[in-house]
């Protein structure tokens, strides 16, 4: 699912939600695998090699709260904040250690750049993971990541702004 799609999309979703909602074990079990690639996809650039747990552990969050969910139409939206939040929540907790420095840097379009470059998010903290996740791979503005994050917009931009020159120092260093 892209950042731009929304449950409104995908008309079987809310179908299953209104469903699941009700009980129907079938809808439960058709909304997990429809939300479980969507979930993993959040959750693995934020939380790196814990990202299966977070993903598992915001699936049981969604399927807890499911009946609060007050319009199904924003399903997507909905499932975006609470694995937005649970990635971030997994990586603190399993904090890693920084991989070593690059020796060099390999050229543009090399099969070793997407390695380097997941290496530099490796050495970003989780909340700077999760603003530039959001912003340049689900393509939310500023005020859009602020509501998922449950921060004001302004420590989003902030946040960004930090992420974007660590990433910088840390690509260069």
């Amino acid at each position: 699912m892209s950042a731009g799609e929304e449950a409104g999309d995908a008309p079987d979703a809310v179908r299953w939600v209104r469903a699941a909602q009700r009980g129907d074990a079938l809808a439960m079990s058709r909304l997990l695998d429809e939300l479980t690639p969507y979930v993993g996809r959040l959750c693995a650039p934020i939380a790196l090699a814990d990202g299966p747990d977070a993903a598992q552990e915001a699936l049981i969050a969604v399927f807890q709260n499911l009946r609060s969910l007050r319009e199904p139409a924003a399903l997507y939206g909905w499932v975006r904040r609470i694995a937005v939040r649970e990635a971030i929540r997994v990586a603190q907790r399993g904090a890693r250690q920084q991989p070593a420095e690059l020796a060099e840097l390999p050229a543009p379009g090399s099969p070793e750049l997407a390695v380097d470059v997941r290496d530099v998010l490796d050495r970003l903290s989780p909340e700077h993971r999760a603003i530039l996740m959001l912003r340049e791979v689900e393509g939310l503005d500023e005020r859009a990541a602020a509501e998922v994050l449950d921060v004001s917009a302004g420590t989003a931009k902030s946040r960004l702004s930090r992420a974007k020159a660590a990433f910088r120092k840390q690509w260069t260093a």
